[in-house]
């Protein structure tokens, strides 16, 4: 009988060595410790591509530009509202990718974008494409939240959340489609949650719950609409992830905190970084027959 080679990569410090020799670098990066040989499929490789992420400052925008790096990634286009932002994680990516591995040469541009402006996306894409000549994954990030009780809901803000979440998702999977049917295809992925499927409690969200579910949506009629274009089009759905902001949050709110958990049956809130292996798995070779379909990484909160 064959003999299952399995490779692991975990997050190792600088100073740990692996059970079959060296295993040098910096904290939290990604390191083999297997035997001689065992390598990662190449399909999950995101070398060669060149990706664009929307919201990609900070959050979980910027883990995802992490997790291309990770992958192999050398051409990224940071989008973000702010371009002094934008171009500031921008060069904290290029920082990363050579402490990830000395010989990557990161090739990232920050750029500002408003993605509930459908000019604005155009111009993010046109500056993209004028940069790399091409897009093949582009992941629809940026989004927003407010917590307010339907009927106290402020008008102001229902339309922003919906001019981000909704009408940004749509006016950047168009514009991918746009680049990548003449270049043979691509994937677009759009950043829904888990609130597209449940109601979250306690806190009150109607319209973000409603924002998710239609971004869901718009991914499965989009894939029919361009599956034979060759560009695939699917969604990832985080539950509840501890970005920087939602730490600074519940730092104020322990019980909430409390609450989360107990409602998630893996017992824990996730880590960012647990979405990194669904969005190169996603925007890779890996899924290329996949498109219209949801992946949701919430520690098993819309199984109850």
């Amino acid at each position: 009988m064959a003999t299952l080679r399995v490779l692991a990569r975990v997050a190792l410090p600088s100073t740990t060595r692996g059970r079959f020799g060296a295993a040098v670098g910096v904290p939290g990066r990604l390191l083999s410790t297997t035997t001689a040989g065992a390598k990662p499929l190449p399909m999950f490789s995101m070398e060669g591509k060149v990706c664009l992420v929307t919201g990609a400052a900070r959050g979980l925008g910027y883990e995802f530009c992490r997790a291309f790096v990770s992958s192999g990634c050398t051409s990224l286009a940071v989008l973000d509202l702010v371009e002094a932002d934008a171009r500031a994680s921008a060069e904290e990516l290029k920082t990363y990718a050579k402490e990830f591995n000395g010989d990557t040469e990161l090739n990232a541009v920050g750029i500002e974008c408003d993605v509930s402006s459908e000019v604005s996306v155009q111009n993010a894409f046109a500056d993209t494409l004028k940069t790399f000549g091409r897009v093949d994954a582009v992941v629809a990030s940026a989004g927003i939240v407010h917590n307010h009780s339907a009927f106290d809901y402020p008008v102001d803000r229902l339309k922003r959340l919906y001019d981000i979440n909704v009408h940004g998702a749509f006016f950047t999977a168009r514009e991918a489609a746009k680049a990548m049917i003449p270049q043979g295809g691509g994937a677009v992925v759009l950043i829904a949650s888990m609130s597209a499927n449940i109601v979250n409690v306690p806190q009150l969200q109607t319209p973000y719950n409603a924002s998710k579910a239609a971004v869901k949506h718009m991914a499965s009629s989009l894939a029919v609409e361009w599956a034979k274009q060759g560009v695939r089009v699917n969604v990832l759905s985080p539950g509840y992830m501890q970005t920087k902001l939602l730490k600074t949050v519940l730092s104020h709110d322990t019980e909430l905190k409390k609450t989360w958990e107990s409602l998630t049956p893996m017992g824990r809130l996730g880590n960012p970084e647990d979405l990194a292996g669904a969005i190169v798995y996603l925007c890779s070779d890996a899924s290329k027959f996949m498109t219209g379909s949801e992946i949701r990484v919430d520690g098993g909160y819309c199984s109850v």
